[in-house]
């Protein structure tokens, strides 16, 4: 948790505005509490104030210091309405529907942070990756130079000597399925800069896959060693290498053996997994086997903050989130 308490320091350093979209949620309102308690970030919960207020009676909490917004009758419902009809109209978007889409409170808080009434945004208690996704790739874009919009987990692997004393970074494990040599170049160079940004980190980046440097002949792994190629030469300056199989990326003996030349294998912190399916099911692994904290997850590459959650999360997990949430936006 020495890292959490770092980025909690942070957030408190420069507080932000985070929106909670999913404002009538149990774990919303508690988390709301303590990141308020906390000085973390100054909240905005989506949803009818009656309703948060008697939940959170109900629940033993408070919400006062938050500001409390409801969607529907907002004084902003119409200029965010016009915005967003301005931006989809070539799209086929009419001034009807984007005045009903406004009333999601997942488009509404995106319109927030795209009009700079938040700094950010964090939703997925209740709602898809896909349901975060689609507002924000149309409202709020992704970042300028970045070709796609991915996700990562901070993994905090307690007593493990692999990644950063057992910090690691694991990407892409919940937004795009199945990303082409291009597209996991691009993810692997933007979860790069988020691990020097964010965590301050010495980013040694592994592409996985089931073969080392050429020991196994596959499509699956020409994706693989496409993409590491395509990323040293966009970012000569990284340390980025592949393909790489796990264990190579982050043991050491392993890694004299199997890749000896390698500049990261056996010091790997950021695992660049070739497809959704492998770093969901890795990143869960890791978290059950190894009592791993897994924080996230964590989109990147949008031009503003804007975060997912897992719906199995807790109110625990949303304030780390939301800390996040606001150091991502210290940077922009």
């Amino acid at each position: 948790m020495e890292f959490m308490k770092e980025i909690w320091s942070k957030a408190k350093s420069d507080k932000k505005k985070i929106v909670l979209a999913e404002g009538e949620e149990e774990r919303n309102i508690k988390a709301c509490e303590m990141i308020i308690k906390n000085k973390l970030a100054d909240i905005i919960l989506l949803g009818k104030a009656d309703k948060i207020k008697k939940m959170a009676s109900e629940l033993g909490v408070s919400v006062e210091g938050a500001e409390i917004v409801d969607p529907e009758t907002s004084d902003k419902k119409e200029a965010y309405a016009n915005t967003f009809y301005e931006l989809r109209k070539k799209k086929g978007m009419t001034l009807e529907k984007a005045e009903k889409m406004m009333l999601d409170p997942l488009y509404f808080g995106t319109m927030m942070v795209k009009m700079d009434d938040a700094d950010g945004m964090v939703s997925g208690a209740i709602h898809t990756t896909g349901d975060l996704l689609r507002p924000g790739l149309q409202i709020v874009k992704s970042a300028p130079g970045v070709s796609v919009v991915s996700s990562f987990f901070i993994m905090l692997v307690p007593g493990s000597k692999y990644g950063e004393d057992g910090l690691l970074l694991f990407s892409d494990c919940a937004v795009n399925p199945n990303p082409t040599a291009e597209q996991l170049a691009s993810i692997a160079i933007t979860t790069a800069d988020t691990a020097q940004n964010l965590c301050g980190m010495d980013a040694k980046v592994a592409m996985l896959s089931f073969s080392t440097m050429g020991s196994a002949s596959h499509e699956l792994v020409d994706k693989v060693t496409t993409a590491t190629k395509l990323a040293k030469e966009m970012r000569p300056e990284l340390a980025i290498d592949g393909e790489l199989q796990l264990d190579a990326a982050i043991v050491e003996k392993v890694a004299n053996l199997k890749a000896p030349n390698s500049p990261v294998a056996g010091k790997a912190n950021v695992l660049i997994f070739p497809d959704l399916q492998a770093g969901n099911i890795g990143y869960k692994l890791v978290q059950r086997f190894a009592n791993a904290e897994a924080i996230g997850p964590i989109t990147q590459g949008f031009a503003k903050p804007i975060n997912d959650l897992s719906r199995g999360c807790s109110a625990e997990d949303i304030v780390n989130v939301v800390a996040v949430t606001v150091v991502q936006a210290q940077a922009n």
